[in-house]
């Protein structure tokens, strides 16, 4: 199994660090090794032998901006995601060529879409990416990625959500991060109760706690069933 990239978060302000933190807790494929709050501390941080895969970097800082501390990284300098709550600073951004630039508030989904953009920059360019798959064993779900395989109990695994590219499957704590198009895993599921629900959703119907207002309860969590959905998911359903 691959090492997680360790990811240094780098913000003055304590509330944008604490939710950068959850999200990157909620990333299987980060570890967090250091959470900052400025760039002093930073260069700091790397002088006494501090390392880093990735850094998520705030831009408007007291003493050095992001962008400023980014000059001044030592190399090879890790990935960057400029983190802020402006686009002015795009531009400048990219001519530093960081990985991604996200605005405040950040969300998961935008979040996740900037780790895999940062993973996809690390694969080896020699040969072809090891290829993602899903391989169920009685109630538990192996989902591979790359080299990476990870087991779930399937049981646990409330619903499937498409985002862009790939998939997130969400249990009632934790969301794991599958690099498959919602169809192309919708195709490799064998388990008649994984039910499509809607062109973003595949639902697991045994966890459906409440339907109404074609509005489906599954935990804590609230998730459509699409129009075009509607009489091939109720059917269905009845049959199950």
């Amino acid at each position: 199994m691959p090492a997680p990239f360790a990811c240094v978060i780098v913000d003055d302000n304590e509330i944008n660090r604490l939710t950068l933190e959850h999200l990157v807790e909620l990333t299987p494929e980060l570890e967090l090794v250091a959470s900052l709050p400025g760039s002093l501390e930073t260069l700091q941080y790397f002088r006494e032998g501090g390392n880093a895969d990735l850094l998520l970097l705030d831009i408007e800082m007291p003493h050095l901006t992001g962008l400023e501390l980014a000059r001044l990284l030592p190399q090879p300098a890790p990935a960057i995601i400029m983190v802020t709550t402006h686009r002015d600073f795009a531009v400048d951004a990219f001519e530093l060529q960081v990985a991604d630039y996200l605005v405040k508030p950040v969300n998961l989904p935008r979040f996740t879409q900037a780790i895999i953009r940062v993973l996809d920059r690390q694969k080896p360019k020699t040969g072809p990416a090891p290829a993602a798959s899903v391989e169920a064993k009685g109630s538990e779900l192996f989902i591979k990625v790359g080299t990476r395989m990870l087991r779930l109990n399937f049981d646990d695994v409330l619903f499937i959500e498409a985002m862009s590219t790939y998939s997130i499957l969400v249990t009632d704590t934790q969301k794991h991060i599958v690099y498959l198009t919602l169809k192309a895993l919708a195709d490799r599921l064998p388990f008649a109760h994984f039910v499509r629900a809607h062109r973003s959703y595949i639902i697991n119907t045994q966890r459906i706690d409440a339907i109404e207002d074609n509005m489906l309860a599954l935990g804590k969590y609230e998730v459509p069933v699409g129009k075009s959905y509607q009489e091939a998911f109720y059917s269905q359903l009845r049959g199950l």
